[in-house]
């Protein structure tokens, strides 16, 4: 890289929605630059923050036409390793998204700004031989000092700790430091202080035992247990023997409720805290918890999907919990499927992923049924006890209330009665899905989206659950003016109410996005319910996700049937995996567990086979019908995603789109109409392309998108390329 010869280019990645690198020449600093590092550039009238990606030798511009770079911010630091950009490179390829964005994606939101830096070293504070000599006088006059000093004599200390032991704790260490009572050091990663776990069980320690033999090696593994079979039990003791050896590990889960739990008991287990990100931290924690990945501080990351581009130089495993969840998948801006990505990255490293689920999604099934991933099944659950009884409910010519049959209302009654738990589970808020005139036949409808406002009585508001829009709740009928306005449907906020009224002196507790907004609500909810007491769960599917609640020994579950009958081809299989994953909270414990399903199609053929068959023979069967109709995983498929505020112009460049498609071995279907039409005020239409071989989908996906761009339409609406789609 000797300036004396010829010019360097750095190719620099700008966080823009444009499919390209930009290339610069390097500033006169003496500084080499070196992909990964953070670069202040001109960009337009602007100045803008990029990251170099490559070092060229030659460019396609000439080199009197290219502006140079302005600054390194973080002089000589990277913030992307050599590994995390050849993972990067493969995203914006794969997934045919822009570069920037690909790679600003992988930044906190602090380094994507000028004004960020990469935090320090955290330090540690610890006495010294002359603050432990202090601490045998008298307090004297320095009764505050003194008391840090006592802190510090139980063991190093870090800045948070500190903050805890006094409101002056800046200015009494800033005094003990001085007096060279106390000294700062870089802290080191945590030790690892692990404590005994319960005794494993055949099916565990055989799980166990065969991924810790491929420790150092790339191999996939699918950890498919029962729910309260232990597979958490199982993820301890694996990253107990990568935490031994030196390394760092990834433990992904989907959503943040998750996540307290989760850290309190690897907490216990491990002796050390792990490290936590996720986007409901803010700005400056999710820096620091950046800097401590990066520099090997943190030992034990675990986070949402994000945290799946953390840079972390020991990385010696990955774990993906509920593998099968939804929220894995990006529905937006970078569409990536963090499960399918972490598969990758550990490919590149050379390390086991484990992908844990009670209910693998079919993509996850099928590799493992094919041979690909090592399949390892939990069937009895740890505790010894036996999994929930269904009991289905044909509502066919049943008499309602708020939903709920007698006979799932009786079963209620007897559970509290033994002052047990009882969990209600609707997948959806509010009180009523519609508000209606009873007179005309009117309702409540979203003007920006094709969806009716769900009637949200304890705020007086109508709330559209897609866009966020919504209005108070009328008096009267707005179309005749009638005072006939009820709702059509239960939600939530409704079951909470009729079950109040019917056991009135049985705490109640709701589990939705409306009661848990508050930070620390969901955990003390959950304390609550974990302290054992007879109450009643209502809730949505955030209640069906991994919480360990022993007193819950039946659940209801109200209503599943629209998934029956859905023309999403994957509504089948998020059913089943919804109901095994809400069944599998009760009977966790010693007392026997209940499940009452309501349905008007006790018959359904996939519904029998999950009952009496289980999850697995479920999935072979939705696997053979979707072979039958060459649909994924035995296809391939993208989308060409568009929305504009006008229908015209959103059908005609999906029209010219398709003509520019490539003739080849891939077919492209289309344009028709998204599920939901019109969404926040603009209409959604799709191209839908399939293959039968991935690479076949990408040779014709990759010279294609780039004649997207050019077509003249595409001025005119919002385009985006989704691979592997998971919502129509």
């Amino acid at each position: 890289m000797n300036s004396s010869c010829s010019p360097l280019f750095l190719k620099v990645a700008l966080p823009l929605p444009l499919r390209q690198l930009f290339d610069y020449l390097p500033c006169g600093s003496t500084l080499t630059a070196q992909p990964g590092m953070r670069v202040l550039v001109p960009f337009g009238q602007r100045k803008t923050i990029g990251v170099i990606v490559e070092i060229a030798d030659k460019s396609a511009v000439s080199p009197a036409k290219l502006a140079r770079v302005i600054a390194y911010p973080d002089g000589e630091l990277t913030v992307l390793t050599s590994e995390s950009l050849e993972l990067l490179k493969w995203c914006w390829s794969y997934y045919k998204h822009a570069p920037g964005e690909v790679v600003f994606n992988a930044l906190p939101p602090l380094l994507r700004k000028a004004h960020g830096v990469i935090p320090p070293p955290l330090v540690q504070y610890s006495l010294t031989a002359a603050g432990e000599a202090r601490l045998q006088e008298p307090p004297g006059r320095i009764k505050a000092q003194h008391r840090l000093l006592v802190h510090l004599q139980a063991g190093p200390a870090t800045d948070t700790q500190l903050r805890a032991s006094s409101p002056a704790w800046r200015k009494l260490l800033a005094r003990l430091l001085e007096q060279r009572w106390a000294r700062s050091e870089i802290l080191q990663p945590a030790p690892l202080n692990p404590c005994p776990g319960p005794l494993l069980t055949d099916e565990q320690r055989l799980a166990v035992d065969a991924i810790s033999a491929t420790l150092g090696d790339f191999h996939c593994h699918l950890l498919d247990g029962v729910t309260g079979s232990g597979k958490t039990e199982v993820y301890l003791c694996v990253l107990e023997q990568v935490l031994k050896q030196g390394g760092q590990a990834l433990l992904l889960v989907p959503e943040i409720g998750l996540t307290p739990q989760l850290v309190s008991r690897f907490h216990r287990r491990l002796g050390f805290e792990p490290v936590v990100t996720h986007s409901g931290l803010s700005e400056g924690q999710r820096l620091q918890a950046w800097a401590m990945a990066k520099s090997g501080q943190a030992r034990l990351v675990i986070g949402t999907r994000s945290a799946l581009f953390l840079p972390l130089p020991e990385l010696r495993m990955i774990i993906l919990d509920e593998e099968h969840d939804a929220s894995f998948k990006q529905q937006d801006g970078f569409r990536y499927s963090a499960r399918d990505v972490a598969v990758k990255r550990a490919a590149g490293l050379g390390v086991p992923v484990v992908l844990g689920t009670a209910t693998p999604s079919l993509e996850t099934f099928n590799n493992a049924a094919a041979g690909r991933y090592h399949w390892h099944r939990l069937r009895h659950r740890a505790t010894g006890a036996n999994e929930p009884r269904w009991r289905v409910l044909d509502l066919c010519q049943q008499v309602m209330k708020g939903g709920i049959s007698a006979t799932a209302m009786s079963a209620i009654g007897e559970t509290l009665e033994k002052r047990e738990q009882a969990l209600v589970f609707l997948n959806r808020r509010g009180y009523a899905p519609v508000l209606l005139c009873h007179a005309c036949g009117w309702h409540a409808a979203c003007q920006r989206c094709d969806a009716n406002l769900t009637w949200h009585k304890a705020s007086q508001r109508l709330l559209c659950h897609h866009c966020g829009s919504g209005v108070r709740v009328p008096l009267m009928c707005p179309e005749c003016s009638a005072d006939a306005l009820q709702g059509a449907g239960e939600g939530t906020e409704q079951l909470e109410q009729m079950l109040a009224t019917a056991w009135p002196a049985t705490p109640l507790l709701r589990f939705d996005r409306d009661t848990v907004r508050k930070t620390g609500e969901f955990d003390r909810l959950s304390e609550q319910v974990k302290s054992g007491e007879s109450c009643l769960l209502v809730g949505t599917q955030m209640l069906a996700k991994g919480h360990h609640f022993p007193k819950v020994t039946l659940v209801v579950i109200v209503n599943l049937d629209q998934a029956l009958y859905s023309s999403d081809f994957r509504a089948l299989e998020r059913m089943g995996q919804l109901m095994v994953q809400v069944a599998g909270r009760a009977g966790r414990d010693q007392l026997p567990g209940e499940v009452v399903l309501q349905t008007h199609y006790p018959q359904h053929e996939s519904l029998l086979t999950l009952l009496e068959s289980g999850y697995e023979a479920f999935a072979a069967a939705i696997s053979a019908d979707r072979r039958a109709a060459c649909l994924p995983p035995f296809s391939y498929q993208a989308l060409l995603r568009s929305d504009a505020h006008r229908k015209e112009d959103v059908r005609a460049f999906l029209n010219q789109a398709k003509q520019l498609f490539p003739v080849g071995r891939a077919t492209v279907y289309g344009p028709f109409p998204a599920m939901m039409e019109r969404r926040s005020g603009r209409t959604r239409w799709y191209l839908l392309v399939q293959a039968d071989g991935r690479s076949l989908l990408h040779r014709q996906l990759d010279g294609w998108v780039e004649k997207l761009k050019n077509i003249p339409a595409a001025r005119k609406v919002r385009w985006a390329v989704d691979v592997d789609p998971q919502d129509y």
